[in-house]
């Protein structure tokens, strides 16, 4: 069900090509399965760690100064640019603009997964890095559900 929303909103305006094929592969062709499963990779990440002592820092109490980290300073860019998508979303009547965003978003996060490390930096560090991951989940579990599209936490 989660493919066939994601393939209507992706262009309104042109026929659709469902391609089934796809939309039940697992891996990053997929991109519901991409978007979804930054999702819960973000979901398990705050889990995991949760569990060796480091929760997520409450909004406005991580320092967000120490991220400097070009993959850092993209995924932030990359959120600031949410209500933007809304906007233009709402605008033109045109769903897809969600699609694109999520997708952007999903590649952003995981480059920044690949590329910065939380569990081994110092402690402020860690927690601005967790805090960010956790700003992405939630930009992500917003978006999917505002195109009708589950946000699991468990792939």
């Amino acid at each position: 069900m989660d493919a066939a929303r994601w393939f209507f909103n992706a262009k309104p305006d042109t026929q659709m090509d469902f391609d089934l094929g796809l939309a039940v592969r697992e891996d990053s062709e997929n991109p519901i399965y991409y978007v979804e499963y930054a999702h819960a990779r973000i979901c398990s990440l705050v889990e995991k760690l949760a569990g060796e002592g480091l929760a997520v820092p409450a909004p406005g109490t991580a320092d967000l100064e120490l991220l400097t980290a070009e993959a850092e300073e993209v995924l932030i860019k990359q959120l600031a640019a949410w209500p933007d998508t809304i906007r233009a979303a709402a605008k033109n009547y045109d769903p897809s603009h969600v699609n694109r965003y999520l997708m952007e978003l999903a590649g952003c996060f995981h480059r920044f997964y690949t590329a910065c490390h939380i569990r081994e930096e110092a402690p402020a560090l860690a927690a601005a890095r967790l805090r960010l991951a956790d700003d992405a989940r939630i930009v992500l579990r917003n978006g999917l559900k505002l195109i009708g599209v589950d946000a699991p936490e468990h792939m």
